[in-house]
């Protein structure tokens, strides 16, 4: 059985390996790939170095997302709202700490409408005052409330802090007030951050020569560069640190958080992701309890979610914890630490190792059956020229063996944790109480 297992991963591998953004050509100045596997929707992902951790001004990267699909040269904002409805397509964006996407999901056969609204947004859009002050600026605060007002995402915005300090540490999610940021300063933003070699141009369901020729029309006349060049980040280095964040009066019932984490001043590697799959507590059938060397430790009522959050030049890699009490989250991060350190000693069987490596490999290659997945595998490679198949990347899990995979979780550890607790704090564990 776990022969034909084996044969079976690899046929997987090698069928997936055909969907891959490996063909990049030039389109009007810009990177462009597509995949189609005769979809009967498509989508097409315009993609920018703009997150937080380059931005001029705190702040302006969220506003920046915000504004997308307002009024622009070409069109009013209700005017698109009215066109995108009647063809029955979604435009959104997203934002993370390195980029920022427009996206548009439509109908096979109405990309001309489509690709000419995210053109539109991305060289002509108006930045008006008015805007800015009645539409973007709520709905950022709204936005950044909401987001907070979680302690997993709070934990998770204060450990970047602790662990990057500047640039990759810089705020998600930041309250801006009207008196922060002007429209010219967001202006000015886009201007730098969507010059042509700033920029990806993904699609998903379209041939890539017709994705090029749209490009080609609809942003052909777009300037090269403003003269106004992205800022250049910063070689990423590693902290870590500790912090303690109590509960408002208006938590109640909100769940009692610790992270426990470690960042890596380079890539995510393959170990790094093996590691993740050894401790998920994410069962792969449905009602069990799973055989993470986690999930049965646990006490009750606890969760420990995995985090492993890769960037072009570091990764954040740690356990999430939450707990109805402080004593049974005190309790969990025992656990969730002394699986860590089992790890970094090279107790994990034979076994094991094969497993949560199958599990990553799984995990990596079905991400990318996912419009969402797709982008985020190969967006950021596109944009630096450098996007590589599908098959390299499951074969990269078959060369860890133990001793890699020990090397490298021992050394993760040798570095000093990012420690978050978000809740009563008066109660919470500090780190040595849990090993630390």
């Amino acid at each position: 059985m776990l022969s034909t297992a084996r044969v079976a991963s690899r046929r997987i591998s090698s069928s997936n390996a055909k969907k891959s953004f490996a063909t990049v050509v030039e389109a009007a100045g810009y990177k462009v790939s597509a995949v189609d596997n005769g979809e009967p929707t498509s989508s097409v992902t315009i993609l920018a170095k703009a997150g937080p951790r380059y931005e001029s001004k705190t702040g302006v990267a969220q506003v920046l997302k915000n504004f997308a699909f307002k009024n622009t040269s070409q069109r009013s904002a209700l005017g698109l709202v009215r066109e995108t409805e009647l063809y029955g397509g979604v435009l959104s964006t997203s934002l993370t700490r390195e980029h920022i996407a427009y996206t548009a999901d439509f109908l096979r056969g109405d990309e001309s409408f489509f690709v000419d609204a995210l053109a539109s947004s991305l060289t002509s859009t108006r930045f008006t005052r008015y805007e800015l002050e009645e539409s973007v600026i709520p709905a950022v605060a709204s936005e950044s409330t909401h987001a907070i007002s979680d302690p997993a995402n709070q934990a998770l915005e204060i450990a970047h802090a602790l662990a990057f300090r500047s640039g990759l540490g810089s705020p998600l999610f930041i309250p801006v007030q009207k008196s922060d940021l002007t429209a010219e300063d967001v202006k000015s933003y886009a201007e730098s951050a969507f010059a042509k070699d700033n920029v990806a141009i993904l699609g998903t369901g379209i041939d890539q020569a017709t994705l090029q020729k749209l490009v080609e029309k609809y942003l052909g006349s777009a300037p090269a560069t403003t003269g106004n060049k992205i800022a250049a980040p910063t070689k990423t280095t590693y902290f870590g640190g500790e912090s303690r964040v109590q509960h408002s009066e208006h938590s109640h019932g909100a769940l009692q958080t610790l992270f426990i984490g470690y960042g890596l001043a380079s890539a995510v590697t393959p170990e790094l992701a093996i590691l993740a799959s050894h401790l998920s507590t994410v069962p792969s059938v449905k009602w069990s309890k799973g055989v993470s060397p986690l999930a049965a430790t646990l006490p009750e009522g606890a969760s420990a979610s995995v985090v492993l959050l890769p960037y072009s030049d570091a990764a954040l890699f740690g356990l999430l914890i939450q707990a109805p009490t402080a004593e049974k989250a005190k309790e969990a991060g025992k656990v969730a630490y002394q699986a860590l350190k089992d790890a970094a000693a090279g107790n994990v069987k034979k076994e094991e190792l094969a497993a949560a490596s199958a599990k990553a490999k799984f995990l990596a290659t079905a991400a990318t059956e996912s419009r969402e997945g797709l982008v985020s595998a190969y967006g950021p490679q596109l944009i630096s020229g450098a996007a590589s198949s599908l098959l390299s990347v499951a074969d990269s899990f078959s060369k860890v063996d133990a001793s890699s995979f020990t090397k490298a979780t021992s050394t993760l550890l040798k570095s000093k944790p990012t420690f978050v607790a978000v809740g009563d704090t008066h109660h919470l564990p500090y780190p040595d109480e849990i090993g630390l």
